[in-house]
């Protein structure tokens, strides 16, 4: 089982908590993230040996990318495009290849449900970044799409965020939808084991720093991992 780690998005303890992730999902400027914050996060992650991805999302820091902006799906494709260029060329300086892509907050959701936008992100991705996996929801739109286009899909379960009765994530506003306790993050995380093939922790979360070294060890001691 893979864990992977929203990073780059200013966060105090990345760096310590990269060292127990498989993958790093970096912020490249659309939600969070700027150039000299790209490069040390590509530099840090090759340093622990962890596979680096790109993170766009929506180009709305006041939100942090979690409000959806309502784009055209072209629109939409453009914003992503721009921030997936931008973080390649410094990886490509540094000799750091890219090794996914995982959408952020309200454009991870909104590419999920809209099959226009899901098809149309995945040809861009096919077309312009062959090779570069994909990570997302289980069983939406994204990973139809990709079913389609011969792009790796690795569906993704989350360890400190809340589900719902119908399988998806609680709206971060309601109560108990952060998951702060790392026993109940892990037991969530073990049960999601079947479904997905990775993991996901967000990096800004004051929990991950207690979170992952306990996930970790869960896994090591897991068959299933």
């Amino acid at each position: 089982m893979l864990l992977n780690l929203d990073a780059g998005e200013g966060g105090k303890d990345e760096a310590s908590l990269l060292p127990y992730a498989d993958l790093v999902n970096i912020a490249c400027g659309g939600h969070a993230g700027d150039p000299a914050e790209m490069e040390e996060t590509l530099l840090c992650a090759a340093a622990a040996g962890v596979l680096a991805g790109a993170h766009p999302g929506y180009e709305d820091r006041e939100h942090f990318g979690r409000r959806s902006l309502g784009l055209a799906v072209g629109d939409a494709v453009d914003s992503i495009a721009r921030q997936i260029d931008a973080i390649k060329s410094i990886a490509s300086r540094k000799g750091i290849a890219l090794w996914h892509v995982k959408l952020h907050g309200a454009l991870y959701h909104d590419a999920d449900r809209c099959a226009e936008l899901a098809a149309a992100f995945v040809d861009f991705l096919a077309q312009r970044h062959p090779g570069l996996r994909l990570i997302g929801p289980p069983g939406g739109e994204l990973q139809r799409a990709a079913s389609t286009r011969g792009v790796e899909f690795l569906r993704e379960g989350f360890a400190d965020r809340a589900y719902g009765a119908d399988g998806k994530l609680l709206d971060r506003s309601l109560p108990g939808a952060v998951i702060m306790d790392p026993a109940v993050a892990v037991s969530q995380a073990l049960d999601l084991l079947d479904q997905v093939d990775t993991l996901c922790v967000h990096g800004d979360s004051p929990a991950a720093i207690r979170i992952l070294p306990a996930l970790k060890e869960a896994l090591r001691g897991d068959r299933r991992s």
